[in-house]
């Protein structure tokens, strides 16, 4: 929070609990921000955002098995419920200071949320490395580490490559693939544990390469990559991350270089990281 706080963002969460199970979750998560109570769904209905599946699946509908396959997918795997009436989407709505949403983030499966660092990286607020990788060659200089290093059924979050070309040297950015050349990406070793989202890349730049009188997509200036990786949301992963305290992601991060002269054979770059992980917080459905 204090991060936040430092560059004049605030958070808070709103949901359709009652003040006293917002205040028991907060305790119990160390939460330091407000969560706002909504019993009766006023705000979130005016946003927009109220769930109406639940609802609809306790009526005559709960044997259409549309909407059994909807309750699923946006309510719980469990099963439609008393419970669930007045839930949200979950999601992130970002405000500027005079109250306008300028951007929202939210998920097609109710099981998979965005971490606030993801949301910060989506939108180009830096934020302080952690567990970071360093990396050097004759090429380039990059810093890869991961937006949290805790993760559980569903976390969105993402793989942070910053990336400083050396003197002189461009890198090649999407596009370069139709030269001949190798991109620069992250490729991470598949799993049934997550799924990985195509790689996000910032605006590159035309760069023409006298010596073979082309012209080619590049990156010249320090950037950055992002690769947003989603933790399956499965009964099986729930039951399979009970049992681990950690999870490793390797892969390697691939690039190909070049200067005014000379074009450098692709690189590629081993990177691992241990994330630990951690349950779902099932306390309030007993409350």
């Amino acid at each position: 929070m204090d991060e936040l706080e430092s560059a004049g963002i605030g958070a808070a969460a709103i949901s359709y609990d009652s003040p006293a199970v917002l205040q028991d979750f907060a305790e119990r998560r160390g939460i330091g921000f407000p969560l706002l109570s909504d019993e009766e769904s006023e705000v979130i209905t005016r946003y927009g955002i109220l769930n109406t599946v639940a609802e609809e699946a306790l009526g005559a509908g709960e044997e259409n098995p549309d909407l059994v396959a909807d309750v699923a997918r946006y309510v719980s795997v469990f099963g439609a419920g008393q419970l669930f009436v007045g839930t949200p989407y979950p999601g992130t709505f970002v405000v500027d200071g005079d109250g306008r949403v300028t951007s929202r983030y939210f998920e097609e499966f109710y099981r998979e949320r965005n971490t606030t660092t993801n949301v910060l990286l989506k939108e180009g607020i830096g934020v302080s490395p952690i567990e970071a990788i360093e990396g050097s060659s004759p090429q380039l200089d990059f810093t890869a580490w991961p937006s949290n290093t805790l993760v559980g059924m569903g976390t969105r979050f993402s793989i942070v490559i910053e990336v400083r070309p050396g003197e002189n040297m461009h890198v090649y950015a999407p596009g370069a693939e139709g030269n001949g050349y190798r991109v620069i990406g992250l490729e991470l070793a598949p799993s049934e544990m997550y799924r990985l989202e195509p790689v996000e890349y910032p605006d590159s730049e035309i760069y023409y390469f006298a010596p073979l009188d082309e012209y080619v997509p590049v990156f010249q200036e320090p950037f950055t990559i992002l690769q947003e990786v989603v933790m399956a949301a499965t009964p099986e992963t729930e039951a399979a991350l009970a049992e681990m305290e950690t999870i490793t992601l390797s892969g390697f991060l691939y690039y190909q270089a070049c200067d005014d002269a000379i074009c450098y054979l692709p690189q590629s770059v081993p990177i691992s990281f241990v994330l630990d992980t951690e349950g779902p917080d099932r306390l309030r459905a007993l409350q």
